[in-house]
């Protein structure tokens, strides 16, 4: 007669509270990483006056590389990524891989903004919360074991966000000439495609015991690299130059949004890192919302539009947000932690990373042996370096003459600026930002 097996126990389930506080953490992270990545999209709207989709990319991925090896430097120091690479340098090659898709897919989203506008854009690409949900359940064991209420939760918040993003693609011929909003809703799934297969490395990563800061450091050299091969092949290295020159007066405001981008993205890492990429993703795309409110509130989009139109967009966005609620508290049981251990032991066995390593990294602790990361000379290098370039560009900067609304831009900045201060805290608390 076939044996039945028990369910686990919570002392089967290692440190099943502190299990509990690092998933309620990777909630808040997701939260905080969709307003910052959502505020960071903001300053592609100067593609609506004319700049070039590819210098708007090119530009942020400059600023984004400043910011990847400032911030980390800042925060734990380079003494910290060094330790990563030597115990996981398979995970450099991923990195960069993940680098060089995530350059092509915001490069597509440059498109699909000038073609069909931020508040819609948004959601279209946000397709990518579906691809993190098949890929986290195919290569990392999420979702496996779950039980039929979370299963139901995941996959029925996935169906509405569908139909959400369904009613903003209809919307969208109302904000774009014909023959280009269609070009644009092409451009944005891209990009959810693109965005999506990214998240393949990142679980990866973590699932080995690399640190989100490490990881990010690595991500830019693809970024910047590939970033530079598309504007070189697609505008010419003079005309290049030539574009870089007239719009030197708005650079300074494309690094900031790649600096902003950036400190959503480490949230982002942390997401992911605490509740997987088939909940940790779409809990950060709530950055529709945030493009939603920037497009609207902030830069006037959808302004002298019928009644229709809005219905379209703000209940779409709102279905989408609904679907993100949805999978965002199906939060993991013991039995699919203990599955998330098991692909956890895999990729440590595959790459020869030492178990006990891995296993305090996944509980957002230092292992017994490791050192205490420390800032050297060359981390306050890094980080005067950036500040200086930055503060060079911001001499430069004009304001663009474009539609633009103070009071509401204000208050959005307020309140990503208070979800930095209290996540930030709760990870210093709870992890040390490991």
């Amino acid at each position: 007669m076939p044996t039945v097996s028990a369910p686990p126990t919570a002392s089967q389930v290692p440190d099943a509270s502190r299990s509990r506080t690092l998933q309620l953490l990777g909630l808040l992270c997701g939260f905080t990483a969709g307003a910052w990545l959502g505020t960071a999209e903001a300053p592609t709207k100067l593609v609506s006056v004319g700049v070039s989709p590819m210098v708007i990319s090119l530009i942020m991925v400059i600023g984004v590389f400043l910011a990847r090896w400032s911030l980390p430097a800042l925060i734990l120091g380079t003494s910290s990524i060094r330790a990563d690479v030597r115990r996981a340098p398979h995970l450099i090659i991923w990195a960069v891989l993940a680098g060089c898709i995530w350059a092509v897919a915001n490069t597509l989203t440059i498109f699909a903004i000038r073609d069909i506008g931020l508040s819609i854009a948004f959601p279209l690409w946000n397709s990518n919360s579906l691809l993190g949900i098949f890929w986290g359940f195919l290569f990392f064991n999420e979702l496996r074991q779950a039980g039929a209420r979370r299963w139901a939760g995941v996959l029925g918040g996935a169906l509405i966000m569908c139909f959400g993003g369904a009613l903003l693609a209809i919307a969208s011929a109302t904000q774009a000439p014909a023959a280009h909003s269609m070009r644009g809703v092409w451009a944005a799934l891209g990009a959810g495609i693109l965005w999506g297969t990214m998240y393949i490395p990142y679980r990866k990563a973590y699932l080995t015991g690399m640190n989100p800061l490490s990881f990010v450091t690595f991500f830019t050299f693809g970024e910047l690299g590939m970033m530079t091969a598309l504007a070189v092949t697609y505008i010419g290295l003079a005309p290049l130059w030539q574009e870089l020159l007239r719009a030197r007066d708005v650079l300074f405001w494309l690094m900031l949004g790649g600096f902003i981008w950036v400190i959503g993205d480490v949230f982002q890492q942390y997401a992911a890192k605490y509740v997987g990429i088939s909940r940790g993703i779409p809990l950060s795309n709530s950055n529709q919302l945030w493009g939603l409110l920037w497009g609207i509130l902030v830069f006037g989009e959808l302004h002298g539009l019928g009644a229709s139109t809005y219905v379209q967009v703000i209940g779409g966005s709102l279905l989408m947000m609904a679907g993100v609620g949805a999978i965002a508290f199906s939060s993991a049981t013991g039995r699919e932690q203990l599955q998330w251990k098991e692909a956890a032991q895999r990729e440590s066995q595959r790459y020869g990373v030492s178990a006990d390593y891995v296993q305090a990294r996944m509980q957002g602790r230092q292992a017994a042996n490791e050192a205490k990361p420390s800032r050297s000379a060359l981390d306050w290098v890094l980080v005067f370096g950036a500040t200086c370039i930055f503060v060079f560009f911001a001499t430069m900067a004009r304001a663009p003459r474009m539609s633009f609304h103070g009071l509401p831009a204000l208050i959005l900045s307020a309140a990503i600026l208070v979800l930095l201060s209290v996540c930030g805290l709760a990870l210093w608390r709870t992890t040390r930002f490991q």
